[in-house]
């Protein structure tokens, strides 16, 4: 008998020293500790490990950044910069957490919780 996988409680993990160039779009969560170009989608939570780095667009529930982030980042609940995160991005959130030695380049967006982004497959 066959399992079936949950896909909410999946991880995608693009590793350290991996590059990858296009669109992903996942039900479940992303961590990327390689290099992304391109555009990534995450029904669930997206984590930018500090080996991480993404140029191009990105839209989660949740967002955490330890590496570096360059372009539009849409997070419908709460975005976290960890101390050695590089964002340069236009960025629109619920909350936001920048903890100290973080840089950050860009335009902040904060609506309520009664506007929030669907993403879509």
């Amino acid at each position: 008998m066959a399992t079936k996988i949950d896909p909410i409680k999946e991880m995608n993990i693009i590793g350290a020293g991996t590059v990858v160039e296009g669109k992903i779009r996942s039900q479940g969560s992303v961590r990327v500790d390689g290099k992304l170009v391109g555009e990534v989608t995450a029904s669930e939570s997206l984590a930018v490990g500090v080996t991480g780095e993404i140029d191009g667009n990105v839209t989660a529930k949740n967002v955490t950044i330890g590496g570096k982030v360059r372009g539009t980042i849409n997070v419908a609940e709460k975005i976290v910069f960890e101390g050695k995160s590089v964002v340069r991005a236009d960025i629109h959130a619920t909350r936001l957490v920048i903890d100290e030695g973080s840089i950050f380049d860009g335009k902040i967006s904060m609506t309520d919780r009664t506007s929030t982004y669907e993403v879509k497959h």
